[in-house]
């Protein structure tokens, strides 16, 4: 791996422990790869990214881009929260 992009790998990795791991008690593998799989749907399409002018990976525009009530989704038992509105 170039220094590139063990750079973005020690960031996301960083990124996974103090949003997820870091408040939850992992009590095996198979559990472990559940919280990531969950974690991994939430980093991409839900949360904000700043190089991506607040926006998720997947292009969706931010909240303030949209009209109608907003609606909140809980993940990780609500460790994570997803907020999005709600069809006109």
């Amino acid at each position: 791996m170039t220094a590139y992009t063990n750079s973005i790998a020690e960031r996301w990795v960083a990124s996974a422990r103090r949003e997820a791991l870091d408040w939850l008690l992992v009590l095996n593998v198979r559990h472990l790869r559940c919280i990531l799989k969950e974690y991994v749907e939430h980093y991409n399409r839900a949360r904000p990214h700043r190089s991506l002018d607040l926006r998720p990976p997947t292009g969706d525009p931010p909240l303030s881009d949209r009209d109608g009530q907003v609606v909140v989704m809980t993940r990780l038992g609500g460790l994570l929260r997803e907020y999005s509105r709600a069809a006109a």
